[in-house]
């Protein structure tokens, strides 16, 4: 796994991903391996579109087969949303940020990121 060095660079493309959350783990990010990239996620924001009910949002790091839950069962509740990052995060080559809600169809998330190589 290589990254490129984030102090000499050659591009920097700034980019939105967006997902309807399913009630099984998903990619919303993912650096693939040997992309020669590092992604800089900046924010991930999630909203709870059902009108009376509080969903549950898990999201992990996906790396080498093993998810790293940093925000395990975080309870949304209805019609509010959610800054999941409080600082920025960085998947290397192969890191996947994944999500799962507690039931599919009722939480939406927009995530913004760089893309650095």
């Amino acid at each position: 796994m290589s990254a490129p060095n984030i102090v000499n660079v050659s591009t920097i493309t700034g980019k939105t991903a967006v997902q309807l959350v399913g009630a099984s783990a998903a990619a919303i990010i993912t650096n693939s391996a040997g992309s020669g990239k590092v992604l800089k996620v900046n924010a991930l924001y999630v909203g709870n579109v059902d009108a009376s009910t509080a969903y549950d949002l898990t999201v992990d790091l996906y790396r080498s087969s093993v998810a790293y839950r940093f925000g395990p069962e975080i309870s949304i509740p209805a019609k509010a949303s959610l800054d999941v990052l409080s600082k920025t995060i960085y998947l290397e080559e192969g890191d996947t940020l994944r999500l799962t809600a507690s039931s599919a169809s009722k939480l939406e998330a927009v995530a913004s990121y760089e893309e650095i190589a």
